[in-house]
């Protein structure tokens, strides 16, 4: 459990950085989510700010058990994952054609947004008892199947776009582990050749749409294209200084779909312009670098390894949900990490950042 004499190496200048992120997303999600008619907050601030509560509780746990304990558990933590997941497939609540929640009360917890941590725990447990680290095609093999087994569980809910941010995470263990670039070669050669048959058989209509749609989104402007096209008028009408607080027209007047959710970086894009882009890109790549530097100032193979897997994943998620909101990456359902709407997805991720912490401050233990 959490040592006093740890107090002192806790990254506190990330821990800031990351909860100032989580206010910036709450205030833009008072925004877009404000009632104009009653001059009133929606119930979804109120549901975020319960979500950060539980977050920072999640946080302070994943700091407080020392993280060596929970990969020893890392099976077990792994199958109680693959349990939740498949009993989500069968008896989860449907909404919009998905299967992803499960209930509790007035709470809806969404499990694979877990999968990253436990994916990543798993991994780096593998490879840490693994001397010879990511060598050979078994090494692959088995951390291929550790990774393929939820991946193919959330894609089945449908969820693709939670899905493939387990892809970085396990490459960002085996890339720290010693994959050798001969190794991407092969894989990257498999990907190119299953392409196609992915194409046809394994997306669905619609996804092959959305696809389509964003090479030319005026080729479906009232329907696949709708999402990207408003999504480069609202970012480009923020100019340098954007519209001010709560007076951005595409996020107010639902212009922009889930403007809360997925595209919440392109309404702070309309209402801060071009200085507020700045301002939170900043603090993203100054938490993703001071991600990268708690995995090499680990004491061990494990916490790196850990923390490599929980930042890949993080900064994936980043990327792409910014590309996508300025139009520049096909429109996916992947959250902005901190920002976005959702209380799974930020209770989960400060979780994660809880892990990161911990790796940290204990880089001075025995």
């Amino acid at each position: 459990m959490f040592e006093r004499r740890l107090y002192f190496h806790v990254d506190w200048a990330l821990l800031a950085a990351v909860l100032l992120l989580c206010a910036i997303g709450v205030a833009m999600i008072y925004s877009t989510t404000y009632d104009i008619t009653r001059e009133a907050a929606s119930p979804q601030v109120r549901t975020q700010l319960t979500a950060l509560a539980l977050g920072l509780v999640a946080l302070a746990v994943c700091v407080s058990i020392d993280y060596r304990a929970l990969a020893d558990h890392s099976l077990l933590l792994y199958g109680l994952l693959l349990a939740v997941l498949v009993y989500v497939i069968f008896f989860g609540d449907v909404r919009g054609g998905s299967r992803r929640w499960i209930s509790f009360g007035g709470f809806n917890l969404q499990p694979s947004e877990f999968a990253r941590i436990g994916v990543a725990l798993v991994l780096a447990a593998f490879f840490a008892e693994s001397r010879r680290g990511a060598q050979t095609m078994g090494d692959l093999a088995v951390s291929g199947a550790f990774t393929a087994a939820p991946l193919l569980l959330i894609a089945r809910q449908p969820d693709l776009g939670t899905a493939a941010t387990l892809v970085p995470v396990w490459f960002g263990v085996t890339f720290l582990a010693g994959l050798r670039f001969r190794l991407v070669a092969v894989l990257a050669l498999a990907a190119a050749v299953a392409a196609p048959i992915a194409w046809t058989y394994a997306l669905e209509d619609y996804q092959r749409t959305r696809l389509s749609t964003f090479l030319d989104p005026q080729e479906d402007p009232r329907g696949a294209g709708y999402q990207q096209i408003q999504a480069r008028i609202t970012v480009g009408s923020g100019g340098l200084t954007g519209r001010g607080f709560i007076n951005g027209t595409q996020g107010q007047y639902k212009f922009l779909p889930v403007a809360h959710n997925d595209f919440i970086f392109s309404v702070l894009a309309e209402e801060f312009g071009f200085m507020g882009v700045l301002v939170a890109l900043g603090l993203y790549l100054f938490v993703i670098v001071r991600g990268f530097e708690a995995a090499r100032l680990a004491k061990d193979r494990l916490g790196a390894f850990l923390v490599a897997g929980l930042v890949s994943g993080f900064a994936f998620q980043v990327i792409y949900n910014i590309t996508m909101s300025a139009g520049m990456a096909p429109v996916k359902g992947l959250t902005l990490p901190l920002m976005s709407y959702g209380g799974s997805s930020l209770i989960a991720t400060l979780a994660g950042f809880g892990l990161i912490l911990n790796v940290r401050m204990r880089r001075f233990t025995n």
